[in-house]
């Protein structure tokens, strides 16, 4: 089990991907119905199989590559409490998880992970969900463990709670070990993003790092109904005012020598955050690209899941199958 495979629904750009291709899996598909986002996709890795499709539409019977896949992964838009499967299941959100819960039928990976909110995996209102899930897969004979991950344990500068599901067949699930925290300490805003705020030579990068001394606030990638990008609601917003950042809005470049940062005198004082800083605060490496224009990469990195949450579940997808730990930490990224 050298060359454990996976599919990845609802890719995005990329962060869950990423982060199982840093753990030693390869990509059979990535499928996602925004062409920014597989434009996005293949722009760093032209080697992957892209399919720009939306779930609901998709075929499995026309892409055999799937069939052999060890792991169907899906990092899914966010399920509004209350959703009912029952009733329906109106919510684009919940046909989605639907979709990736009936996908399982077709490929029958050894592993299933699904990346949600945080009250899928016990909040009442979630219930009926749940045991829509619970039928499916008991049905389809896997196991499977709900759990809750923070970015911030994994060295993601962000506060950022995901909900989980593992599910594995019989035989693997009890190796299955939920992802131990990787970071002793967390990595602060300042320490995240003083070098690119320094790019320009801002004499005041010393004194707003030091007081950028804790974790981001959750990125909120918005919806595409709404206007430009921000930062988040207004609770998110006075979190950043607190660091000294304004975030009513995203900057098209870092503060240049002469920028006056003085929070106390409002958001001309503050300084702004950067798409590129974002996706820092996100954990995606440096010399990952975003494509279009500013709102859409800024929406992309706010919606994408970290890519060391995703390295980190995938290690523990890989130990539970019985994959080989060794070369992984120096993993050389197909391109």
């Amino acid at each position: 089990m050298s060359d454990l495979r996976f599919v990845d629904v609802c890719a995005g750009a990329g962060g869950l991907s990423l982060g199982l291709e840093q753990a030693g899996f390869e990509p059979a598909l990535l499928l996602d119905k925004k062409d920014v986002a597989c434009e996005t996709l293949r722009v760093n890795r032209p080697a992957w199989r892209v399919v720009e499709a939306d779930l609901l539409d998709f075929s499995p019977s026309r892409h055999q590559e799937i069939y052999d896949a060890d792991l169907l992964a899906a990092g899914l838009p966010r399920v509004r409490s209350g959703a009912s499967v029952a009733q329906g299941g109106s919510d684009a959100e919940l046909r989605l998880l639907e979709a990736t819960v009936y996908l399982a039928h077709a490929v029958q990976p050894q592993a299933l992970v699904i990346e949600n909110v945080p009250g899928l995996v016990d909040a009442p209102d979630y219930e009926a969900v749940r045991s829509f899930i619970r039928e499916e897969l008991h049905h389809l004979g896997y196991r499977f463990r709900w759990i809750v991950l923070n970015a911030a344990d994994f060295g993601v500068p962000q506060d950022r709670r995901q909900g989980v599901l593992v599910a594995l067949r019989e035989k693997h699930f009890d190796a299955f070990r939920p992802p131990e925290p990787t970071a002793g300490e967390y990595l602060s805003v300042g320490q995240a993003l003083r070098q690119s705020m320094a790019a320009r030579g801002w004499r005041d990068v010393d004194r707003w790092a030091e007081r950028a001394h804790g974790v981001a606030p959750t990125l909120v990638g918005g919806s595409d109904r709404r206007g430009g990008a921000d930062l988040g609601p207004t609770g998110t917003k006075k979190a950043w005012a607190r660091m000294g950042v304004d975030g009513n809005t995203v900057a098209d470049d870092v503060p240049g020598p002469d920028f006056v940062w003085d929070p106390e005198a409002g958001r001309d004082g503050m300084v702004r955050i950067t798409t590129e800083q974002a996706a820092l605060l996100q954990g995606f490496p440096p010399d990952w690209r975003f494509a279009g224009r500013k709102t859409a990469r800024y929406r992309q990195i706010g919606h994408a899941s970290p890519p060391p949450v995703g390295r980190a579940l995938g290690l523990a997808v890989r130990a539970a199958l019985g994959g080989p730990a060794a070369g992984v930490a120096g993993y050389t990224p197909t391109s």
